[in-house]
């Protein structure tokens, strides 16, 4: 048993070699089917002798027996997000601020990898678990799919005890692969490598995990205390000695102009690399200016991401398909010659409206040239005139709905044309993907797909159908076993304890948005109290004028529609409010009663942060700029509100000013 326990040791000594000059140098000294040889042999001994299995062998790579779930787990120490920089401005601007408050800096340039932020943690340097960044407080628990990635050591050369942060990623090449394995097999591919990655690392069985062949980048740990580092580069030296895998395109640099130069190459060389880049990530380099920058609540202040411009592509615009919302809205999508934009292949863009086809004379048959705004949305920016067709013909917007016939009105003071037949299949549908959806009731499971399938075999027919809903109905669907089913029934059955505000907005009535919900739960705490009030009662709420008054009060009026709450109740749907009431609110005198509005980009917290936090103080969040408004919080690239502001005198204050009055209170 001794000479076999002596040839384990070996045999995890000469494997833990081989991949990390592998998977962390890039640099094999041996083919793989020698690795493979020794992998075999050691699995083997492992099955007869399971006593000498340790929890660091490096057998862990294959992966293990199939989760049911992953656990929530709070992080040592929060897992920020970057505030980000989209231009040369907004970096001089961050480099300012930086040199104002520490004087002269020195930047690291990282790149940004595209992947998904984990966190590992070690014990006496045994790597013990492993979590997603989840919302920055708590992630998930993926121990057992990160032990499946060869780059992730199991156990480091030196006692400590820390976590190291990171991004995990696909390799463009094993993202090739998969996608080439998954239209094999009739499956969907997925649509880029970062969304390969995230589905990968929250695969419940780990054997699945492994066969994606993930990588990772360390970047960061939690806790320099047992680091002997001064900066931001000695301490990825160091995550180097210890046998992690960082990149190694990294450079250290002494002005905003070399991190420009700096960006300006790897814009230009990113398509080179083995793996997707999204930006390029700044940071002070010395870690006592980190220290005495500080953090926001969301964000360091001493780091931002540049993330980079908006890809642009020359395709062809094939068709146009008219999509009808659930209001009536006739909107136009162009279906393009699939094309890869920015990490995803896009074969649809939409074209908002007949007036704007119009005013960029788009044709079908043109090439178009397309971008994703953002990063996110498709969008066609322009056509080339000097390719289009010789036959190509002005479009013109049909003048019946493609889905029920009836004849489409444009409603004065709008662009869009609307099909105003109140039993358009297509309205209806629409509706009640919008009664699903997470801001309305938020059914988890019950998507767009299902929906539609619901309502094409006429199982339901309106949203309070949903609540009538049994195992018997849902079986028949398309991948719907039991134990999905009985998901799907526990969430709608929960759903029924929502805050009547999410309610009121599933409803879909026009005009009506989720933060005017609120507003009328709030104020009149029961759906039964609204069905007695009039336009003239509502138009004397802040920011509801005279449409949205009308469209509540018109639609609640309607018989149908009552029948409807009624059919609703007898399931025992909440109608009530449960929210906090902001006159039961003791709030803060600097906020108190004030008319608030937020306007532009805010870097380190949402808009629904900023204003549900300015609720508690007592304020009123409204989004129009009027002589009533007491405070406008501009953040980057505000607008015409913040030149409403300043016209009418109103106090401007900047995001900085917001956190610090947060601070202040909290204090």
């Amino acid at each position: 048993m001794a000479r076999l326990k002596d040839r384990v040791a070996e045999l995890h000594r000469l494997l833990n070699q081989y991949s990390y000059e592998y998977y962390v140098q890039d640099n094999p000294t041996v083919p793989d089917s020698e690795y493979d040889k020794l992998l075999r042999e050691l699995i083997d001994i492992e099955e007869e002798h399971p006593e000498l299995r340790a929890s660091d062998s490096p057998t862990v790579r294959v992966g293990g027996q199939a989760q049911s779930t992953f656990e929530k787990v709070n992080h040592d120490t929060p897992m920020l997000s970057l505030g980000n920089a989209f231009n040369e401005v907004e970096l001089r601007k961050f480099d300012q601020r930086i040199r104002e408050r520490v004087g002269d800096v020195e930047y690291m340039c990282e790149l940004k990898i595209d992947g998904l932020a984990v966190s590992l943690k070690y014990e006496d340097g045994q790597f013990v678990q492993g979590l997603t960044r989840g919302d920055g407080t708590t992630g998930e628990d993926i121990t057992e799919n990160l032990k499946t990635i060869h780059a992730i050591p199991l156990k480091i050369n030196s006692p400590l005890s820390f976590e190291v942060r990171g991004e995990a990623y696909m390799p463009r090449q094993s993202f090739l692969s998969l996608n080439e394995e998954k239209k094999r097999n009739d499956e969907r591919p997925f649509a880029n490598p970062r969304n390969a990655a995230a589905g990968s690392l929250r695969q419940l069985d780990s054997k699945l995990a492994a066969k994606r062949k993930l990588s990772v980048f360390l970047y960061s740990v939690n806790d320099f205390t047992n680091f002997k580092a001064d900066t931001q580069s000695e301490a990825l030296d160091e995550l180097d000695a210890l046998g992690y895998k960082t990149n190694q395109e990294r450079e250290q640099v002494g002005s905003i102009d070399e991190v420009l130069k700096y960006i300006e190459k790897w814009t230009e060389k990113r398509e080179d690399l083995p793996y997707d880049i999204d930006g390029i990530v700044i940071k002070v380099n010395n870690l006592k200016q980190q220290q005495e920058m500080g953090f926001t609540q969301k964000s360091p202040r001493w780091a931002i991401a540049y993330k980079f411009p908006a890809e642009e592509v020359v395709t062809t615009l094939k068709d146009i398909e008219l999509n009808i919302g659930r209001t009536g809205a006739v909107t136009p999508t162009a279906i393009l010659e699939p094309v890869r934009v920015a990490g995803t292949t896009v074969s649809r863009a939409s074209l908002h409206n007949e007036d704007l086809i119009r005013e960029k004379d788009i044709r079908i048959g043109d090439s178009v040239i397309i971008k994703k705004a953002g990063d996110i949305i498709p969008e066609v920016v322009k056509r080339i005139l000097e390719r289009r067709p010789e036959n190509a013909e002005p479009y013109r917007m049909p003048t019946h709905c493609p889905s029920c016939g009836h004849e489409l009105v444009r409603i004065e003071g709008e662009v869009a044309l609307r099909c105003i037949n109140p039993q358009c299949q297509a309205q209806l549908v629409e509706g009640l993907i919008h009664f699903v959806s997470r801001q309305a009731m938020n059914i988890d499971g019950l998507g767009e797909k299902i929906i539609r399938q619901l309502y094409d075999n006429h199982v339901i027919k309106d949203i309070a159908d949903i609540y009538y809903l049994t195992e018997d109905d849902l079986l028949p669907l398309e991948r719907m076993g039991t134990k999905k089913v009985n998901n799907l029934l526990a969430a709608i059955e929960h759903s029924k304890q929502n805050s009547v505000e999410h309610l009121l907005f599933g409803l879909g009535i026009r005009h009506l948005g989720i933060k005017a919900s609120q507003v009328l739960a709030e104020k009149y705490g029961t759906l039964d109290q609204l069905f007695n009030v009039t336009e003239e009662e509502l138009m004397e709420i802040s920011d509801f004028g005279h449409k949205l008054a009308q469209s509540v009060v018109t639609y609640l009026a309607n018989d149908d529609i009552i029948a409807l709450i009624n059919k609703l109740k007898e399931k025992n749907i909440n109608m009530s409010y449960k929210g906090f009431k902001r006159t039961e609110v003791e709030g803060h005198p600097d906020f108190m009663n004030k008319t608030i509005v937020l306007t532009g980009k805010l870097q380190n917290m949402t808009r629904k942060e900023a204003s549900e936090w300015l609720e508690r103080q007592g304020a009123n969040v409204t989004s129009s700029v009027t002589k009533k408004t007491d405070i406008v919080i501009a953040g980057e690239d505000a607008g015409s509100k913040l030149d409403k502001a300043e016209k009418l005198g109103i106090s401007v204050w900047s995001e900085e000013d917001l956190i610090s009055k947060q601070a202040e209170i909290e204090d």
